[in-house]
């Protein structure tokens, strides 16, 4: 039997002209990006088709703007979806999971992740922190390798754990210089400093945390239609007091992205389709388990391969 998983990306898919294929060819993927739009009360579906990478990395525009795009994909799909047995997603990728799972509607998710852009972004004052990415080393070498650069130094944790092999840490920009000259101690290949403007997913987020819990408190959320998988414990949520606590605590603790696959992988599920742009999650998926099946859709092109297979 197929068991299919819906999965969506996070911040660092995004890409100038994304989406608007999908814009311009169905009234549905029309419809999300206006209602956006109205929500935001700037036009976002502009900033997606026309502006620059540089307009595209800024926090509090990027999630927005990827929430939108994966919601305009999904809604040409999801009437194809009769055999979904879960959704997940990377980090702000969970939002989108959680709006088409029908927890959260999508005006509230465009808002209140618009928020949590803003939140995350001024966290940390600029320069003070940072992260990189933890190449060729298992889970237990990264957590150690943390701790001896924060006994050491100054704080680095854990941030992502994406794939076998591929780690995310973050902490005060003292720890991340420290560390990329501290790796060759340790069963890490390479360490590579990452272009982002905070520590995100570590303790220094705390204080958008709290700021994001205010808002969430706010959100009517519902039970999802299917499973949905937490970044944070990498459980399914069960109920709306559920989803507000955890997604509180995604802000400032680490994505634990593979254990999540292979939570949906052990509970049967063999065909993930991402959706959005950029083939992120697909990519990770492939590292952690090459016998399941991957597809993602971001254009046209790639929409048409998941229709030919769906009906195959």
């Amino acid at each position: 039997m197929n068991k299919t998983a819906f999965v969506f990306p996070g911040q660092g898919a995004q890409y100038a002209g994304m989406g608007k294929e999908f814009y311009e060819n169905f009234n549905e993927s029309k419809d999300i990006f206006e209602r956006a739009n109205e929500a935001l009360g700037f036009d976002i579906a502009k900033i997606c088709f026309e502006g620059s990478n540089e307009d595209l990395s800024v926090t509090k525009i990027t999630q927005p703007a990827i929430l939108t795009v994966c919601m305009a994909i999904y809604e040409v799909i999801k009437n194809n979806k009769s055999n979904s047995f879960a959704m997940g997603g990377l980090s702000l990728g969970e939002y989108s999971a959680l709006t088409a799972s029908g927890a959260i509607d999508f005006e509230t998710a465009v808002k209140l992740v618009y928020n949590r852009g803003n939140y995350m972004q001024n966290a940390v004052p600029v320069g003070e922190g940072g992260m990189l990415a933890l190449l060729g080393c298992s889970d237990e070498d990264a957590i150690r390798f943390c701790n001896h650069v924060t006994n050491n130094c100054d704080l680095l944790e854990p941030a992502n754990f994406n794939c076998p092999g591929q780690i995310a840490a973050g902490g005060k920009s003292n720890a991340i210089e420290y560390a990329l000259k501290e790796t060759t101690n340790f069963n890490i290949k390479k360490a590579v400093k990452l272009q982002v403007s905070a520590p995100f997913h570590t303790s220094m987020l705390k204080p958008a945390g709290n700021k994001l819990k205010e808002d969430l408190l706010k959100v009517n959320f519902k039970r999802p239609e299917c499973n949905v998988v937490s970044n944070v414990d990498t459980e399914y949520y069960q109920n709306e007091e559920e989803i507000k606590s955890k997604l509180e605590k995604q802000v400032y603790n680490p994505v634990r992205w593979e254990a999540c696959v292979r939570k949906m992988i052990a509970d049967g599920v063999n065909t993930f389709v991402e959706i959005g742009p950029g083939k992120t999650l697909c990519s990770f998926i492939k590292k952690i388990d090459k016998s399941v099946k991957f597809i993602n859709i971001e254009n046209i092109e790639t929409l048409n391969k998941y229709l030919e297979l769906s009906y195959a």
